[in-house]
């Protein structure tokens, strides 16, 4: 074996493991030379995944999702700090430096997004609360609450060939916050830049030993090794996914498997929308750009161009314009706006699917067997022209052939009932686009696109500055679409984290729902030592420590100055005739803020101390209203108590309950404030 074409190693229970045999090819897709060989022959797969459940799954299931966000913060950054060497391999993937962005920039930039996530939307703790607390008995002492825990399992993951980077950190990222270790699969085709970038990540020494291993090869008996609590993610063809949705494991052992398929997406042009409008000009570079990025494999591409047949003739031209000036070549060139595709096996299946295509479409633009291309051999590259096709009425193959490639089909369309029919014969896809500035339009086409699209961008003249385009999934964002397109989800902000946990709901007490979640629970004991919480630290303070305040009077003086101070004279609190008809007030009554304010008078402790700041208030109702001399009282009561790993404070919500005279609650919330460490 050449020493240009070494043979790449799987990381398995705790060490890099090299087959004893040669393997196969991995070929630069721009030349045509070996980059790598791939052999999984003698690896232990049953070791894997035990490693994973008995190594790395509870040394992760230990940190807090707090902890766990901060090293996925680390991993990021030392990749940032070392992208250049992973844009070297990714160039041989056919992949421009724009292309790269995409995978390499957008992989590390979504794992930044879901650790930050992390650490704003879920607790320093190892929990998480779904909803609210459910009260299950009339008397307070029987509660109910859903929660999210870790599954003591392992998230097998297995990717395709045109993102190497990227899809493998959409992944496990969202896996690793939620405590599951993680088996990478990579595709053979790309396999080298995605095993670069676990060498990496292990190298760095940031991640628990057993939460990341990685199968560079066949994954031939994997599944067998799993049981109930193991996942399988899966991003593929609908046939291999066939094939895992049929295995013995996932039919009757309760493996869970998540799968995004083959997607015919589509945009469309709204019937607003002439050539000498923005939107017209949006769209067309939208579709071009769909169709060139990573040379169209993508599984967000755009195959659907589906415009009203008044403009099928003025889009056709503007799109074959553009591609015209699209240069094919090789993608470490500066003058090259499209790279190759992965490999020629793959150019000979995209082929194919231009012929099928063909029964029902013409080709405007783009010759499937001839290509121009810079600084590079045709013949030796997987290189492929841009091709464009326009359909017949009627055509059937643009809405069921796939072509993982640069091609796109014009559809014409007659009404928007129409083209919502066009877009629903894809069976299900990943993404769809409406390009409109009609609101009327908007409305009507995302009504009716929605049943069919995991996600959706509504494109005009007022967002296009900012939109990230047809194609980019985004971590904050759900990825996934219905159907043909797979019915998976990922991605989503913390839903991709909370789809890799349990949610259990819990019957309680409440004193026992306190303890089993770490929040202070209605109807739980409180605690007061006679010291003031605001006095604490966040060290000394406990769930359940309490204040209750002494009672004081809302004056109608105090209801006076309130409406003049702030100007807020609504007549419940000024005309005492339009007051007492109300049956809702009865008379003059106290402002909801002046009693909020009040409230706080009468708990806040006024000294400096380790209380540094009130960031908010959640959850604020107004109950009952606080009719002129009523009293109130409060009680504040320690919730949750969350300290921030990379500050000398921490957060504390509190419960906050204002009564009146007769012991009613008038006003209920949440209390949000920062507090020190220590003294």
């Amino acid at each position: 074996m050449a020493d240009t074409a070494p043979l790449l190693e799987s990381y398995a229970a705790g060490r890099w493991f090299r087959a004893d045999d040669e393997g196969r090819p991995a070929l630069d897709a721009v030349t045509g030379e070996e980059v790598a060989r791939i052999s999984s022959t003698g690896l232990d797969l049953g070791a894997m995944v035990a490693h994973a459940r008995t190594v790395g799954g509870p040394a992760l299931r230990a940190l807090t999702f707090h902890e766990r966000a901060g090293l996925l913060k680390a991993v990021a950054k030392d990749l940032l700090e070392h992208k250049d060497e992973l844009y070297e391999f990714s160039f041989r993937t056919g992949a421009t430096r724009r292309d790269s962005a995409v995978d390499i920039d957008g992989g590390i930039g979504t794992v930044f997004s879901i650790a930050s996530k992390g650490t704003r939307e879920l607790p320093n703790d190892t929990v998480f609360l779904d909803g609210g607390l459910e009260q299950l008995g009339k008397g307070g002492t029987f509660v109910g609450q859903h929660v999210y825990t870790s599954r003591p399992g392992v998230a097998v993951q297995i990717n395709a060939f045109n993102f190497p980077v990227w899809g493998m950190l959409e992944k496990l990222a969202p896996a690793f916050l939620a405590g599951a270790p993680s088996i990478v699969k990579p595709a053979a085709q790309t396999a080298y830049l995605t095993e670069a970038v676990v060498r990496r990540i292990i190298a760095s020494g940031l991640l628990p030993e057993g939460t990341l291993q990685l199968l560079c090869g066949s994954p031939d008996g994997l599944l067998d090794e799993l049981t109930v609590q193991d996942q399988v993610g899966f991003t593929g063809s609908a046939h291999t996914a066939g094939l895992l949705r049929n295995h013995t494991q996932v039919l009757h052992g309760g493996v869970e498997l998540t799968v995004e398929a083959d997607s015919l997406n589509c945009s469309v042009l709204g019937p607003d929308v002439t050539p000498d409008e923005p939107e017209f000009d949006l769209f067309v570079k939208g579709v071009v750009a769909e169709m060139t990025v990573k040379a169209g494999q993508k599984c967000t591409a755009i195959r659907r161009v589906l415009v009203p047949r008044a403009q099928q003739d003025a889009v056709t031209e503007a799109l074959v314009a553009r591609l015209a000036k699209i240069t094919v070549g090789n993608p470490r060139s500066e003058d090259v706006r499209m790279g190759a595709l992965v490999s020629l096996d793959q150019r000979e299946e995209v082929r194919k699917a231009i012929q099928s295509l063909r029964a029902s479409a013409e080709i405007v633009f783009g010759d499937p067997d001839h290509v121009e291309v810079v600084d590079a051999d045709a013949e030796r590259g997987a290189f492929l022209s841009p091709v464009l096709l326009r359909a017949a009425d009627g055509a059937v193959e643009p809405h069921d052939v796939e072509p993982f490639g640069p091609v796109s089909t014009v559809i014409g369309y007659d009404d928007l009932d129409d083209a919502v029919a066009l877009a629903a014969r894809g069976k299900g896809s990943l993404v769809g686009s409406v390009v409109t500035h009609d609101p009327t339009v908007a409305r009507a086409l995302v009504l009716g696109l929605a049943p069919y699209h995991g996600r959706l961008l509504v494109l005009d003249r007022d967002d296009a500055g900012e939109s990230t385009g047809h194609g980019s999934p985004l971590p904050v964002l759900v990825h996934g679409g219905p159907g043909r397109a797979g019915g998976g989800e990922e991605l989503g902000g913390i839903r991709g984290v909370l789809h890799h946990m349990q949610r259990t709901a819990v019957q309680a007490s409440p004193d026992l729902m306190t303890a089993i979640t770490g929040r202070w629970t209605t109807g739980s004991k409180r605690h007061d030592d006679g010291v003031h919480p605001f006095r604490k630290s966040l060290a000394e303070l406990r769930i359940g420590d309490t204040i209750t305040s002494a009672p004081r009077k809302v004056s109608r003086e105090d209801i006076d100055h309130f409406a003049e101070f702030t100007g807020d004279t609504f007549y419940a609190h000024t005309d005492p005739e339009a007051a007492a008809a109300n049956p809702l007030f009865g008379g003059i009554v106290a402002h909801g803020y002046l009693v909020v304010s009040l409230a706080a008078g009468l708990f806040v402790d006024p000294d400096p101390g380790p209380v540094l700041a009130n960031f908010g208030v959640d959850h604020l109702r107004f109950l009952t209203p606080v009719k002129a001399d009523d009293t109130i009282a409060v009680t504040l009561t320690v919730k949750a108590i969350t300290p921030r790993t990379s500050a000398d404070y921490g957060e504390v919500r509190w419960d906050a309950v204002v009564v009146n005279g007769a012991g009613e609650a008038v006003a209920t919330y949440d209390v949000l404030t920062l507090v020190a460490k220590s003294l």
